[in-house]
């Protein structure tokens, strides 16, 4: 659908029309990007999927956030690089709006910033797009959720996801690597590809194949980060999704990990944050306060 021509929304629910639900340091991603200071995200309004069980659904479905225009954006994400001292600009779902990211990219370049530029993908992108990404992207973070078919058609509407991500994650593998800064995690990454799964309750086997379809297209170098954050954020008609990830289920994913042999893994081990003194899930965020973010840790 041609979005350019006005006030049509495309499948991802947006116009032609910036818009932006949060910019601002955030400390929940994988300590190589989140390092001392904090990964500074700068989180898009709407989505190229349709997850069911979204953790942002406030962004991705009910479209939270605010109209920007381009030279806003770069004057809150400048501000946020001098005051706050991120260590990269994490654009989270930006394929939508991917011009737009370019603009600012180069435009932050043009004034001195070159600190990391990464990239936040569900890693359902056409190869086409991330050859244009390259020349403004330092780092790509891309999910791939789905080994399953028929589960990536139920929850996410995309039957072809598996094909898609994988080519996708090739193309920017392909150009730039495996995540840098691996050997010293308390050296913040500057360049490469890190891939994230999240393990949905009651789909172990999904995860199971995600993890050696990986394996087996990329290697054990692979580095590979293993999520348990799901939480029931919306009613789901699968009762499955209406509950936590078990920690039987979550050690049966890793111990595949470990059997297969991955050298660089990050992990989420469930329950770590019960017990918490608030009234929200660690990783899901609440777009409708100022700070969306609970603090989080990955192991």
């Amino acid at each position: 659908m041609d979005r350019a021509s006005g006030s049509t929304k495309g499948f991802c629910r947006e116009s032609a029309q910036l818009r932006v639900a949060y910019v601002g340091p955030h400390f929940g991603e994988e300590p190589p990007l989140t390092g001392t200071r904090g990964s500074g995200t700068v989180f898009f309004t709407g989505c190229s999927l349709r997850c069911s069980f979204c953790q942002n659904y406030q962004i991705s479905r009910e479209g939270s956030g605010e109209t920007m225009d381009p030279g806003e954006l770069l004057a809150r994400v400048e501000t946020m690089i001098l005051k706050d001292g991120v260590h990269n600009v994490n654009f989270v779902t930006p394929d939508h709006f991917f011009p737009y990211a370019f603009h600012l990219i180069s435009g932050l370049r043009k004034r001195g910033h070159d600190l990391p530029m990464v990239f936040n993908l569900s890693g359902y992108q056409s190869v086409a797009s991330i050859k244009l990404a390259h020349a403004f992207t330092d780092i790509y973070l891309p999910d791939f959720k789905y080994a399953d078919r028929d589960l990536a058609a139920r929850l996410s509407q995309c039957r072809d996801y598996p094909d898609v991500a994988l080519a996708a994650i090739g193309e920017m593998i392909g150009r730039k690597g495996f995540l840098h800064s691996l050997e010293n995690q308390d050296s913040p990454a500057t360049t490469g590809v890190l891939v994230r799964h999240l393990i949905l309750p009651g789909y172990v086997e999904n995860s199971l194949d995600a993890l050696t379809t990986l394996f087996l297209e990329f290697g054990r170098s692979l580095p590979l980060s293993i999520m348990s954050q799901y939480c029931p954020v919306l009613h789901q008609d699968d009762e499955n999704l209406n509950r936590l990830v078990t920690k039987d289920e979550f050690d049966l994913v890793y111990a595949h990990a470990l059997d297969l042999g991955f050298e660089h893994l990050f992990i989420q081990v469930p329950g770590a944050f019960e017990g918490a003194d608030s009234d929200r899930a660690p990783f899901v965020p609440d777009f409708r306060r100022d700070r969306p973010f609970l603090p989080s840790r990955h192991d």
